[in-house]
């Protein structure tokens, strides 16, 4: 989604942008976000906003908001973040071909064929020229420098998103799978297993 980094850059050395993923570090202890890979949607001088991508709940979309039943798969609320967990955010990948070039109405870019969609829109306008979608209860949130201070305590590791990352089938291995990915010392981290005394 994102540019791709220079041939010699450091893997995961990348700044903060929107469609740029943020991949734990397997020393971040945090519950909120161990393991996880979250999506980058905002990230600006007054902060960066993200989703985390590999949180699924048990609790089917139709529970919550029963005109998006059945229009993404998995058919369940993802785990965005810690902020506001009772606000609900759309991720959707549109279907080129149907938009015939211009972005649908209730569909906001933010990176490549991904943005955000207004929940509020009704379904029949959209759903026709979504690929993909997925909701996502809460987001993940930085005020400005707190991300970027993160990162240079090295709790993160920023790297290209693919457009697949946010819809994948079994979003549990995409931890894994990105960092892999990445080649070298992130291919490597990849292999650490959950719990490290375990090693």
């Amino acid at each position: 989604m994102a540019g791709q980094a220079a041939p010699d850059s450091v893997p995961g050395a990348l700044p903060p942008a929107p469609g740029r993923l943020l991949v734990a570090a397997p020393s971040l202890a945090d519950p909120n976000f161990a393991r996880t890979v979250v999506l980058l949607l905002e990230a600006d001088p007054g902060g960066c906003l993200g989703v985390v991508l590999n949180r699924p709940s048990e609790i089917e979309v139709g529970a919550v908001l029963a005109d998006w039943a059945g229009i993404g798969s998995p058919d369940v609320l993802f785990r965005g973040g810690p902020v506001e967990p009772d606000c609900a955010l759309g991720v959707a990948r549109v279907a080129e071909e149907a938009t015939r070039g211009e972005d649908p109405m209730g569909w906001r870019r933010v990176a490549g064929s991904t943005g955000l969609v207004d929940l509020d829109t009704p379904v029949p306008v959209l759903a026709e020229a979504l690929g993909a979608l997925r909701i996502f209860a809460g987001y993940s949130g930085w005020s400005p420098g707190q991300l970027e201070e993160e990162i240079a305590e090295g709790a993160w590791y920023v790297v290209d998103g693919e457009p697949g990352d946010a819809f994948l089938s079994s979003p549990e291995d995409l931890w894994t799978r990105v960092l892999r990915r990445q080649g070298g010392r992130l291919a490597m981290l990849a292999t650490l297993p959950a719990d490290t005394r375990m090693n």
